[in-house]
């Protein structure tokens, strides 16, 4: 495995990381890791810059769907700074995965996330 191989899945575990976190203080924490300061978020759902708004609908998304974790699914691909990787929401109860998405992740020079563009692949109906 290749030294820039590592530098993207790493940052991807940091983003999951961050994306798991079960508490305000984790979250924070897990973010501010993850996220360069002024980096950002954008998906169909949310446009947001700076670690306490990337908290914000992180924890959002926690409130929506309890007991709910974000799981990666497949290989991350990277190359320069950019790298992508698909993932689901199961359910811890009973593993099911309503909600899937695709993300592509940008990196600063630290391998910090300086920009994330998020699409939903799967969403149920309602949410």
């Amino acid at each position: 495995m290749s030294a820039n191989t590592d530098r993207y899945e790493n940052a991807v575990a940091r983003y999951f990381e961050a994306w798991n976190a079960g508490d305000p203080e984790a979250l924070a924490k897990a973010v501010t890791a993850a996220w360069a300061v002024d980096g950002g978020y954008t998906d169909p759902l949310a446009d947001v810059r700076g670690h306490e708004q990337i908290a914000a609908v992180i924890a959002a998304a926690h409130a929506q769907f309890p007991g709910f974790a974000f799981r990666l699914t497949g290989r991350v691909d990277g190359h320069h700074d950019t790298a992508r990787f698909s993932w689901e929401l199961v359910s811890e109860a009973d593993g099911s995965a309503p909600v899937a998405g695709s993300d592509v992740i940008t990196l600063d020079a630290q391998d910090r996330i300086t920009s994330v563009l998020g699409f939903l692949d799967r969403v149920p109906a309602g949410a």
